[in-house]
């Protein structure tokens, strides 16, 4: 009894021990971005994905285990020459991922070697196509040349070229002492050119200065020729409008019996101050011819008076 008993139990424990080892085979956790290439009998049956899988056991077998997140490589320096014959030395960083794991693994190889050195001999290839100073200044063009190119020749082995980033680009020691001379030629260009810039934009202001000066100052001459002609005239106007109210309150003065009287002693005050002036100054004695004489000049000036009344009337 304890002998068929302890054969059952054997025989249990087998079972579950075999169990649990074909579930353990055939149950498969894929880690998230990566991928399992499942082969039957050596050939490829499917990819599993991130998460739980199922496989047949002892028949489907993992081929390989693909990485689909980004990587990074370095590209080791190499020598490339320049369209203008200058040797270059070169390093960069890669960055791709696989996009297609049954093509990374089946389409070639070792897709990390083949990336790498795929990048090596188009970057040569594309600072071939390039003077030295343009890789300098033109790296981000560089960079996308050489991307589009690694893409197109890296998509049979199911690989993605993000990016590519060249880190340093070493010129011979002749070329770089030469690039320094021009480099110092250069500033020295710019700070005479800037010198002279300022030199002229000086002058301009300086003369521009001095024509502002003339022109304000013949602006200032004219306006005080202009203002002192003004003045002037209505100096002049205001004379004349002066001596023809005189004249015209004397007219009316005139024209009344006392402004006769009056006239006429300031008639005859003039004639008497006149003729005694030319007594002074002439060897020459004037006699009156009459004694009527002041009277009659009296009497002249007076009609005079008169018609200059009658014609303000």
């Amino acid at each position: 009894m304890d002998v068929v008993f302890n054969y059952l139990f054997s025989y249990q424990a087998f079972l579950l021990i075999l169990v649990v080892v074909l579930l353990k085979s055939s149950v498969k956790f894929v880690p998230q971005n990566r991928a399992y290439i499942i082969s039957r009998f050596g050939k490829y049956n499917t990819t599993l994905e991130a998460g739980l899988n199922f496989i047949v056991p002892f028949i489907d077998t993992v081929a390989a285990d693909r990485s689909l997140k980004e990587q990074a490589e370095d590209v080791p320096e190499q020598s490339a020459i320049t369209k203008d014959n200058i040797t270059l030395s070169v390093d960069g960083v890669l960055y791709f991922r696989v996009v297609d794991p049954y093509k990374a693994t089946y389409g070639v190889e070792n897709y990390t070697f083949a990336v790498k050195q795929l990048a090596q001999t188009t970057m040569r290839s594309e600072l071939g196509k390039m003077e030295l100073d343009k890789t300098f200044e033109e790296r981000d063009l560089l960079n996308t040349n050489i991307v589009s190119a690694l893409n197109d020749a890296a998509a049979p082995w199911g690989v993605q070229v993000l990016r590519y980033e060249l880190k340093d680009i070493n010129p011979p020691n002749s070329v770089l002492d030469a690039m320094e001379q021009q480099m110092k030629a250069e500033r020295l260009k710019r700070a005479q050119i800037l010198e002279s810039e300022g030199d002229r934009q000086a002058a301009i202001n300086r003369a521009e200065g001095e024509k502002q000066s003339i022109v304000l100052a013949a602006q200032a001459e004219k306006e005080e020729q202009i203002l002192k002609a003004q003045g002037e005239a209505e100096a002049i106007i205001q004379v004349a409008k002066a001596d023809a109210e005189a004249i015209e309150t004397v007219g009316r003065a005139a024209a009344t019996e006392d402004g006769q009287k009056a006239v006429q002693l300031d008639l005859a005050k003039g004639a008497i101050k006149a003729k005694e002036q030319i007594a002074k100054e002439s060897s020459v004695i004037l006699l009156p011819d009459g004694s009527t004489e002041i009277g009659s000049v009296v009497a002249q000036a007076m009609s005079i008076v008169n018609k200059l009344g009658k014609k303000v009337d």
